[in-house]
């Protein structure tokens, strides 16, 4: 895929998920959430999980919150890929896309699970955006051990 089909791809999905984000809800009988926020550009967001037992599946996830179209299509991405996976898998997850946003891992190269995640490969080029598109999985982290307040300070 040349880098101009790559970035009109990652603009396409960037509008569609800010437009019409995925799972962009409170959920009332959640298990673990947190609250995270991007001082930088303001970012702020809320993400609910609902885990079926201590080791996942999650049941259920969603976020709801303001922010840039970065951040809330990433947090639309995130909560459409994660549902269903057991806590391991989401602990790839996390690796593999904080890899591929920082420029470590290509996608074409390496092999990965990302699937339509992958359409942020290029954002690295664009520092201060790394963390709009990492705030919502470093909240749902701190979601995961317990940690109410997530900044990307």
């Amino acid at each position: 895929m040349t880098y101009d089909s790559r970035s009109e791809l990652y603009q396409e999905v960037i509008i569609e998920h800010n437009k019409n984000p995925k799972n962009f809800r409170k959920i009332s009988d959640t298990t673990h959430q947190a609250e995270g926020y991007n001082p930088l550009c303001g970012d702020h967001l809320q993400v609910y999980l609902r885990l079926e037992g201590p080791d996942g599946p999650i049941e259920d996830i969603a976020f709801e919150g303001d922010g840039c179209a970065i951040s809330k299509a990433s947090a639309s991405l995130m909560t459409t890929s994660l549902k269903g996976k057991r806590l391991q898998e989401v602990d790839i997850l996390f690796d593999q896309f904080h890899r591929l946003i920082k420029g470590d891992l290509d996608p074409e190269k390496s092999p990965h699970i990302l699937g339509k995640l992958s359409v942020f490969s290029g954002i690295w080029h664009f520092p201060a955006r790394v963390k709009c598109a990492s705030l919502c999985w470093h909240t749902m982290k701190g979601a995961l051990q317990n940690v109410k307040t997530v900044s990307t300070e």
